[in-house]
């Protein structure tokens, strides 16, 4: 699933390629990605809309429109793609924004799973998908305090606070796992167990490695690309997520996996304590 690293960097993608066209006809093909309105309206709608610009808010993209919001969560799968109109369209492709420069911008999604929301302006700070969501990850947005005050008495274990999106917005399976290593956690720790000292350090391998990946274009496992098609590096800088078996670079032990939330987890049984 694209984290917050990889979302921004379809968003800084998409910025460059659509930023004030305007949206003439939309044709969905599979209606079960959309939402809200029901896809007919949804359509309507978007006829005429100007794509003032494109943020993002955790792991939604937000396609900032004349009159609406369109949120955008790629889940599993989703890409955008801009094509010329005559390009052959594929079988995943299932949302089609016919553009006024005749090019047409492509929602494609293997799986389906990609949902899509369009919105009143006025409406985008209490829209469902956004209220719950923590902080960014930025060293401005996310302070200590929030953190030590969110895991007090949170039984939880940390990963899965990690994962929740109420602690930090945007971080996702392969990021916890590469931030609770960086801090020297282990995974399976209940939050509340964590010393302040301790959440001092995990907050800076927060801002730190969330950054880093950002700038790296995100992480490319299997089929990750961003708007221009092109794949993220910092699978390349990945320390211990699909590692297991490896030794640990620091204290030479082989790297476990178990399961902690739902998903697989990698971590040190010495270095994270």
């Amino acid at each position: 699933m694209p984290e917050l690293p990889e979302v921004e960097s379809v968003r800084n993608g998409l910025v460059d390629l659509v930023s004030e066209r305007t949206i003439g006809k939309v044709t969905v093909r599979w209606d079960n990605i959309i939402k809200e309105p029901e896809s007919r309206l949804f359509q309507k709608k978007l006829e005429g809309q100007t794509i003032e610009t494109i943020r993002r808010r955790g792991k939604f993209l937000l396609f900032i429109l004349t009159d609406y919001v369109l949120i955008s969560h790629l889940r599993m799968e989703g890409k955008f793609r801009l094509e010329k109109a005559a390009t052959p369209l594929t079988k995943h492709t299932h949302v089609i924004f016919s553009l006024d420069d005749g090019q047409e911008l492509r929602y494609l999604d293997v799986r389906k799973f990609g949902k899509m929301s369009l919105i009143n302006k006025g409406d985008l700070l209490n829209h469902p998908s956004l209220t719950s969501l923590g902080p960014e990850p930025v060293e401005e947005d996310l302070s200590i305090k929030w953190m030590t005050d969110y895991l007090s008495g949170k039984k939880r274990v940390i990963k899965a606070c990690l994962l929740d999106q109420k602690l930090v917005a945007g971080v996702g399976n392969i990021y916890a796992d590469e931030i609770l290593y960086d801090a020297g956690v282990r995974p399976d720790r209940s939050a509340s167990s964590l010393t302040d000292e301790e959440i001092s350090v995990l907050r800076s391998s927060i801002v730190r490695i969330m950054k880093e990946a950002v700038e790296a274009g995100g992480t490319t496992i299997r089929t990750y690309a961003n708007a221009y098609g092109r794949e993220g590096s910092f699978q390349n800088s990945l320390k211990i997520y699909g590692k297991v078996g490896s030794d640990c670079p620091i204290c030479h032990t082989p790297f476990l996996k178990t399961k902690i939330a739902q998903r697989g987890t990698h971590y040190c049984p010495i270095c994270q304590s």
